[in-house]
């Protein structure tokens, strides 16, 4: 059985949503009308509005405690049922055990969960004007909680390490819902190479996945755990995958130089040749950039050309030039 101690400051609101049926939050969620059965009233009667009249007249008794509304919840686990009478005789054992069994205070059975729980509402100011202490509350609720599992033969959960001796907190403790979560955790981190795949993994398994500055985890019971409080931390949980990621690529990069093919002589022979046929393409297509740079023609038709047009050039030398121009000259010396 699990408890929890919440001490608050309005009556009214406390004592409306336990009597009351529950609020949807949006047109499609279900709500189960009547889910509230109350099990008992101590020092207090009527309906929802005269219980918080009364309640607010006895707070006055002590202006000066601004948080007078004690409200516990006490939840079996699933599959476990009480009768009526039981469940009224554990709220009885509470009021006792936290020391308002003489102030006000209501009992409520709700049934709109898949496990049975119950609300009680207490007024920590009593008929005298002396304040029900909420010291050690957390620690008081989860002795009390104990004690009713034997009583009741309930499911037995272990306390929160801050409320044991030295010694019972150096002890193993083996928790088979923290184990549970920590494996599907650990293999849900094997199966995936990044967050989005870790957290549709966790779905698919049967968990809510909550991410904020930390990361959280509910089960199909509803049952909200911390992934700090099992090693698995956001930051924790981020390093695995980049540490993953890394891992997959040098694998990947590992592979590639394994499966590369070995060149064999007459391969690296063809390869050479192909780099000189390359080379030399290169030089030729340089060459002719160049040419056409100058105004030079590369065809071969184009180049006889113009070496035909520079020796018909070379007979229409002008006549000072002339071999008979040259003989000319010679005669006239010797006259």
């Amino acid at each position: 059985m699990i408890g929890k101690v919440t001490i608050g400051k309005s009556f009214r609101g406390c004592v409306l949503y336990c009597l009351n049926d529950k609020r949807p939050k949006d047109e499609n969620e279900h709500v189960m009308k009547d889910r509230t059965e109350i099990l008992m009233f101590n020092q207090c009667y009527g309906d929802q509005k005269e219980i918080v009249q009364q309640f607010e007249e006895v707070r006055r008794l002590n202006m000066k405690l601004s948080k007078p509304v004690l409200h516990i919840s006490l939840s079996l686990a699933p599959g476990e049922k009480l009768s009526k009478d039981k469940l009224m005789e554990m709220c009885q054992d509470c009021a006792k055990e936290m020391k308002f069994e003489n102030n006000q205070y209501i009992a409520v059975h709700h049934r709109d969960t898949g496990h049975q729980h119950i609300h009680i509402v207490a007024n920590r100011v009593g008929y005298n004007g002396r304040t029900v202490s909420d010291s050690n509350s957390y620690q008081k609720i989860a002795s009390y909680c104990r004690k009713m599992e034997l009583k009741y033969g309930l499911q037995k959960v272990l306390n929160p390490k801050r409320f044991l001796s030295r010694s019972e907190r150096e002890m193993p403790r083996v928790d088979a819902r923290m184990e549970q979560i920590k494996n599907e955790i650990g293999q849900a981190l094997k199966e995936s190479g990044n967050y989005a795949q870790f957290e549709n993994k966790m779905k698919q398994k049967g968990y809510q996945v909550i991410k904020g500055r930390g990361i959280s985890f509910i089960d199909d019971k509803k049952v909200k755990v911390k992934g700090s409080d099992i090693g698995f931390s956001l930051q924790t949980i981020d390093k695995i995958l980049k540490a993953k990621q890394s891992l997959d690529i040098k694998k990947l990069l590992q592979k590639n130089q394994i499966q590369k093919p070995e060149l064999g002589n007459k391969q690296v022979q063809r390869f050479r040749l192909d780099i000189k046929k390359k080379e030399a393409k290169n030089e030729s297509e340089k060459e002719a950039d160049f040419s056409k740079s100058l105004g030079i023609s590369t065809e071969p038709i184009e180049v006889l050309q113009s070496l035909l047009e520079a020796k018909q050039m070379n007979e229409e030398l002008p006549y000072e030039l002339s071999q008979k121009a040259h003989l000319n000259k010679q005669k006239r010396r010797h006259r």
